[in-house]
């Protein structure tokens, strides 16, 4: 697992362990200037390292990946400073820089939308990744989304996992509050959708799940709150929010769970690609339509008596929602003001559903028994406007 720092003077300490043969630090332009980046380039030379500074490329597909990789040292390490995007894109250009036969495996000519990476790769990769928004987890994970032709990869292996990563609240303090709560709901829907996609009861990893997405909640609804009154989100709120999602990350929740249960993500990852939507309105949209149908006893879409168990684990953190798991969640969506709003024209239903089903179905175990029809369907439902179940509550107000 990946070393945590809560503290930038914790930075020397972590190079000296490390004894990387430099250090070049990776910023999002819209933090390549920020107090953390600069606190994070006085840290690295106070260790005796002079850093090489690098932005993130708006382009994070391939080309850019190989070219920043062929700039890397042997044995240097990437810190990242950003969101998903430039974690994911340090990532990955650590990887290739130590083994750039990587490349053939994230470029070749299949048709799956996921890249199995070699166990024998390694454990990490040499990042250290400070995360400056919340609800990726990308800076515990051994997984990266990447751009590839018209539409996205997502690479998987122990390979990608950061060496360590950084949480301090200056990181995320002038995140708005509506995406502060994208990344919470962003957090409890990677923790709960294998666990609910699945049908194998696992007691152990199921209570941590269950636990988990409690404490998620209930520390995504206090910050809600101070959103809501105007107020900025607590950097205590930030902190335990960014640790929650991390622990997401680490695996052990989900050990023995089929990785393929995740069909609800990788519908989002076709629409919003194909829109130019940001991740989390897709999921929003299709999420309480996937429990809708696994509710009705569709079990390709999962198991209804596992999402009811985890609604009622829910619900005692919240008492508020509603019993049924599908409107309790629009509801938890309204009350955090979530936007699940999501425009699709029939012929493009029908074409994000070809696509969705070449890339993850049709002999691929993500989507296996979901025909294009089948997806067309389920697009149809998420994406035209729905009524507010009766007795839900009004968002959070400012009183």
């Amino acid at each position: 697992m990946p070393a945590t720092l809560d503290t930038y003077d914790r930075i020397p300490g972590l190079l000296r362990d490390l004894r990387p043969t430099g250090v070049t630090v990776l910023a999002d332009p819209a933090v390549a200037a920020h107090a953390v980046t600069r606190k994070i380039h006085a840290e690295v030379a106070r260790a005796g390292f002079t850093p090489t500074r690098a932005v993130t490329p708006a382009d994070g597909g391939m080309p850019a990946v190989a070219s920043f990789a062929s700039r890397l040292s042997p044995g240097e390490l990437v810190v990242g400073v950003g969101g998903g995007r430039t974690l994911d894109f340090a990532k990955l250009s650590a990887a290739v820089g130590r083994r750039p036969e990587l490349l053939r495996y994230l470029t070749s000519g299949q048709r799956s939308g996921l890249v199995a990476l070699p166990l024998s790769w390694g454990e990490h990769a040499e990042v250290l990744a400070v995360p400056t928004t919340l609800g990726t987890g990308s800076e515990a994970g051994p997984v990266a989304c990447f751009p590839h032709q018209d539409g996205k990869r997502i690479a998987m292996g122990e390979c990608l996992r950061p060496r360590a990563a950084l949480w301090v609240p200056e990181a995320t303090e002038t995140l708005p509050g509506p995406l502060v709560l994208d990344g919470v709901l962003e957090a409890i829907f990677r923790t709960v959708i294998p666990y609910s996609s699945d049908t194998l009861d696992l007691p152990e990893q199921d209570a941590a799940v269950e636990e988990l997405a409690g404490r998620l909640l209930a520390a995504g609804d206090e910050l809600a709150r101070h959103i809501a009154a105007g107020l900025p989100a607590p950097a205590p709120g930030r902190l335990r929010v960014a640790k929650l999602s991390a622990e997401s990350q680490r695996g052990a929740i989900n050990v023995g769970r089929s990785p393929y249960a995740v069909k609800c993500w990788a519908l989002a990852n076709e629409l919003s690609t194909t829109l130019g939507l940001a991740k989390m309105r897709a999921v929003s949209a299709l999420w309480p339509v996937v429990w809708r149908c696994a509710l009705r006893g569709d079990t390709r879409f999962g198991s209804a008596d596992r999402i009811h168990r985890l609604w009622e684990q829910l619900r005692q953190q919240a008492d508020w929602l509603a019993p049924r798991p599908d409107d309790g969640l629009e509801q938890l969506m309204l009350r955090w003001r979530i936007d699940r709003t999501v425009c699709l024209s029939p012929q493009l239903r029908r074409g994000i559903a070809l696509r969705s089903v070449r890339a993850w179905g049709a002999g691929l175990p993500t989507l296996a028994g979901l025909s294009a029809d089948d997806v067309v369907a389920l697009l149809a439902e998420a994406t035209e406007p729905t009524a507010t179940a009766a007795g839900s509550p009004e968002p959070l107000s400012a009183a």
